[in-house]
């Protein structure tokens, strides 16, 4: 079922199925709303319970008009979770979902039983990476955010599956007309800000799973490959057919790592 709850002062759009004892907590990327895990949740068993939100600044969930930072984020992630009584769950963001899923494994270490990064990374944005954002808020203040949507939503498929999701691609992109433009500002504000987090994966104790696409037009193959190595002890898996949305991609490969990694 659909609600919304007041936490950490905003209101937030939350989906929570009430079923089973096991439960994952599903955060989307950027310019996305919660609605984008449908497809892949549809392939899950039932018992799970599945809790999914718009996040600050995206969809119906309201915003920090200043900045939507990872903090910020975290922090309406934990009040959803005692909103919905829950007391352990596992945790999988995809990409910007998975900056705010490790600073919430981070801040509140307990709460989580396991950390997924569908292609997201730990590190802080480069410079020149916050000079693009920092474009990328000019335009959205001139109202070009549909124009930004209709550009970037089909780079995150593979070259080769992009023609196949095309209706998929439409979907996302008209979903983008939920978001309030100011509330996606906020959020980039909150990209730019975020610390690099790849110290405390190293040292973290919580079980970590990774995936990555071999044709990722952000997270490139060379990056991924770095990151691998870095977190020996992460399992990491290489999507063959995949950009930046294995989950649509290549549902089945990701469907079965994920169940093996939460033990079901």
């Amino acid at each position: 079922m659909e609600f919304f709850a007041t936490c950490n002062g905003i209101p937030v759009h939350i989906s929570d199925n009430r079923k089973g004892d096991t439960v994952l907590v599903l955060l989307h990327g950027y310019l996305e709303t919660l609605y984008v895990w449908e497809d892949f949740t549809a392939k899950l068993p039932e018992g799970i319970r599945l809790i999914s939100i718009d996040l600050p600044g995206h969809g119906l969930t309201g915003t920090d008009r200043s900045e939507n930072s990872l903090e910020f984020s975290a922090a309406v992630l934990k009040a959803v979770m005692e909103k919905c009584g829950v007391e352990s769950a596992y945790i999988m963001g995809h990409s910007m979902g998975g900056y705010i899923a490790i600073e919430a494994v981070k801040r509140h270490p307990k709460l989580f039983k396991g950390l997924v990064l569908m292609h997201s990374t730990p590190f802080a944005d480069t410079e020149e990476k916050k000079s693009d954002r920092d474009r990328e808020i000019s335009l959205i203040m001139q109202a070009k955010l549909p124009a930004i949507a209709r550009m970037g939503i089909p780079l995150m498929f593979a070259k080769a599956n992009q023609r196949k999701f095309d209706e998929k691609i439409l979907e996302l992109v008209e979903l983008t007309e939920t978001h309030d433009p100011e509330g996606i500002v906020a959020s980039i504000e909150g990209l730019k800000s975020r610390p690099d987090n790849l110290s405390f994966l190293k040292e973290c104790e919580t079980p970590l799973l990774m995936f990555f696409g071999a044709d990722d037009y952000h997270i490139s193959a060379e990056k991924a490959k770095m990151l691998q190595e870095e977190l020996p002890r992460a399992k990491s898996v290489f999507l063959a057919n995949s950009g930046h949305n294995g989950f649509l991609e290549e549902p089945e490969i990701v469907r079965e790592e994920l169940l093996r990694f939460m033990a079901l």
